[in-house]
């Protein structure tokens, strides 16, 4: 909830630069944290780029698993360079100044990256339900069009409900221009608004629980049919090729679950560093990007092939 502020105070008037408080380090302290946010980065580039490329470029990988899968590694692209950036130039150069529509922009990023990531994941639970649970439908059901439409829509809803949830914050009038987080989000701007905001304050907590409990209902509906149709397979190949292909989707959900619940766990301790709980507020932007194309690497054998096959091809044609 955001802090109630009086009234009589003076809004400010654009160009709004906030300052984006960061973590608490010495300018020396800095260099070393940057070299190791840019390897992290570096890695996470490297391995989402790749399974976008792979994806991409070869024909037998369009197939609604792998294309979700693009999508979701586009979308940690997005979510990761969008905290990531910011958090390498403070660590290089001490600056931690933003711009007013800089900072909508990257509040608009974040909680995109947040909402897509779950509705794209629920997205993929239906496509393995269909896969497992209607083998001989499957084709029929998961048609190009019907897979165009799901990744369309696992995008726009998100956007549109974030863009709602920024046109609520932008037209609220602030009285202060720091920003007590290392990225900029719409509850940190609201802390800075000089009236109460029930309606933002409703609408954000509306919002945050439809997506996560109807992405959960979605995937728990999934994984429970699926879950009975691996009982119910006599054949033990297909039962454990079934719990193959699913389990990589399950280690990514809980993954970016566990990251996002570290974030309310830790702002609900009191006994936390500022910076141990700024550092856990960050994780969903590190750990889900950076950890999920090993994921696919390691339990997707079609990609594993493909990407050794890219590797060795560009190494004997130097």
């Amino acid at each position: 909830m955001a802090e109630k502020r009086n009234v009589s105070y003076v809004p400010l008037k654009q160009p709004i630069v906030f300052t984006v408080e960061g973590f608490i380090i010495t300018r020396q302290q800095g260099y070393p944290l940057f070299v190791a946010s840019l390897i992290v980065y570096a890695v996470m580039l490297l391995g989402n780029i790749t399974v976008v490329t792979v994806i991409a470029t070869d024909v037998k990988l369009h197939k609604p698993m792998y294309m979700m899968m693009c999508n979701l590694a586009a979308c940690d692209l997005l979510g990761g360079t969008t905290v990531m950036a910011q958090l390498m130039s403070q660590f290089l150069t001490g600056n931690k100044t933003i711009g007013y529509v800089a900072a909508i922009v990257q509040v608009f990023c974040v909680h995109t990256y947040g909402s897509v990531v779950a509705t794209i994941l629920s997205a993929m639970a239906y496509d393995r339900y269909i896969a497992i649970c209607q083998p001989l439908h499957y084709h029929a059901i998961m048609t190009t069009t019907r897979l165009v439409s799901l990744c369309f829509v696992a995008w726009l809803i998100p956007i549109c409900l974030v863009m709602i949830l920024l046109i609520l914050t932008v037209g609220t009038p602030l009285c202060g221009t720091l920003i007590m987080h290392v990225y900029c989000s719409n509850s940190a701007i609201l802390k800075l608004a000089c009236i109460p905001t029930p309606i933002n304050d409703i609408y954000g907590m509306c919002t945050i629980y439809s997506v996560t409990l109807g992405c959960f209902l979605v995937i728990a509906f999934s994984y429970v049919k699926i879950l009975k149709a691996c009982i119910i397979k006599q054949e033990k190949n297909s039962r454990s090729k079934a719990i193959q292909t699913c389990a990589s989707h399950l280690t990514i959900y809980f993954l970016f679950e566990i990251s996002g619940f570290t974030i309310f766990m830790t702002y609900s301790l009191q006994d936390i560093s500022p910076n141990t709980r700024k550092f856990c507020s960050i994780l969903l932007f590190i750990v889900p990007p950076t950890v999920n194309p090993i994921i696919y690497g390691i339990a997707m054998k079609d990609i594993r092939t493909r990407i050794v096959n890219l590797f060795k091809s560009n190494i004997s044609s130097k």
